[in-house]
């Protein structure tokens, strides 16, 4: 036996280990990318008729947040309606035909394609009073590419790939026991 020399089977052993794990990193990160999400409209007010002076308040929100197609709408209300309309009856505040009703007060929609969705309040008057928002919906893609100089919100999206880099990186000199790779 000669010091100083690697054995072949236990740096067989340390691939097939690294190997294994870069295989459920990538399907971690997979699932990730297509993971769907459901929103709380309006966060803690709910769906219910903004205050006075506030009748963008559904869109403001809504613009805050990124909707991906098969993520879903959850809209608490009391005493209200939430119908999907079309673009025409958003903007006159009324519809007699929508192409969704509900007046549960506990309502989950799925965004089920890309585009444009209109909800308004079947309630006379809440319309009119801002209780009503546009959501653009996206298809899932691959994240999106890194700006040259990229600003503090692209930069925070990129906090999560750092993360599970850090990890892959403590996970594989754990396996390969301190070897360093070059």
């Amino acid at each position: 036996m000669a010091s100083g020399f690697i054995t072949i089977t236990p740096l067989k052993k340390h691939c097939s280990s690294l190997a294994l794990i870069i295989v459920l990193i990538l399907a971690v990160v997979r699932l990730r990318a297509v993971e769907c999400v459901e929103l709380d409209v309006g966060g803690p007010y709910g769906w219910a008729t903004p205050p006075a002076k506030n009748d963008q308040m559904y869109n403001d929100w809504a613009s805050k947040n990124r909707f991906q197609v098969n993520d879903t709408l959850r809209f608490t209300y009391k005493k209200d309606s939430v119908m999907t309309v079309t673009e025409e009856e958003y903007e006159r505040c009324r519809s007699s035909h929508p192409v969704f009703f509900s007046n549960n007060g506990d309502t989950v929609l799925k965004l089920d394609r890309p585009g444009l969705f209109y909800f308004i309040s079947g309630v006379s008057g809440h319309c009119q009073r801002g209780l009503k928002m546009v959501v653009k919906v996206l298809e899932h893609g691959p994240p999106p590419q890194a700006a040259a100089d990229p600003s503090p919100t692209s930069a925070a999206a990129f906090a999560a790939p750092a993360s599970i880099v850090k990890t892959v990186f403590i996970l594989l000199s754990s396996i390969l026991g301190g070897v360093i790779l070059v």
